[in-house]
């Protein structure tokens, strides 16, 4: 689908509530793809998490700070109404976007490499392999394979089970997973 300011393209990977415009989510997740130097869309009211996963990365000029995105699987927070213009650093990149309403919630990315990471309860979350293969489990669930590339979803599974939690294991020491865990207010 095209941004919100038209510049480029993203592929949605989950929005809450299904079928929420860009106008009225409680959080997205996306990729986008950035072919060019240019601004970001705006989003009042909304913190926003991008993390690079391809390319050689971008520089961030905002009002509040300017910041080298240039590293992969790094996550770095900003507020949707901050005016951030992009100048990318050699050629295009894809970046990974987190982004939750204030008003209606909070929310957190974390990196999992390296190691398995659990994650307690919460309402809404979702597991993407950024690099490489994982292993998922909930809490009284058969382990779940996720490949590369691929996004589990649990918003349901685990509610109403006691001391429910997820589990992330990487398949490969280089595997590297992004875990967005979200909360309504």
């Amino acid at each position: 689908m095209p941004w919100k300011n038209g510049a480029g393209r993203t592929t949605e990977i989950a929005v809450h509530p299904a079928g929420s415009s860009l106008d009225d989510f409680a959080w997205r997740v996306s990729i986008a793809d950035v072919a060019g130097d240019g601004p970001f869309s705006a989003f009042p009211g909304i913190n926003r998490t991008i993390v690079l996963l391809e390319g050689a990365g971008m520089l961030l000029n905002g009002d509040e700070a300017a910041t080298e995105l240039t590293t992969p699987f790094v996550p770095h927070a900003f507020r949707g109404e901050e005016t951030v213009d992009c100048t990318l650093v050699a050629g295009p990149c894809r970046d990974f976007n987190a982004m939750f309403r204030r008003e209606r919630g909070r929310g957190s990315v974390t990196v999992v490499h390296g190691a398995d990471a659990p994650f307690d309860l919460s309402q809404f979350r979702l597991v993407y392999a950024a690099k490489g293969s994982h292993e998922c489990t909930i809490t009284g669930l058969p382990a779940h394979r996720l490949d590369e590339g691929h996004a589990l979803v649990d918003a349901e599974s685990a509610l109403g089970r006691e001391n429910a939690a997820i589990l992330v294991r990487p398949l490969a020491d280089d595997a590297v997973a992004l875990v967005v865990c979200m909360a309504e207010r």
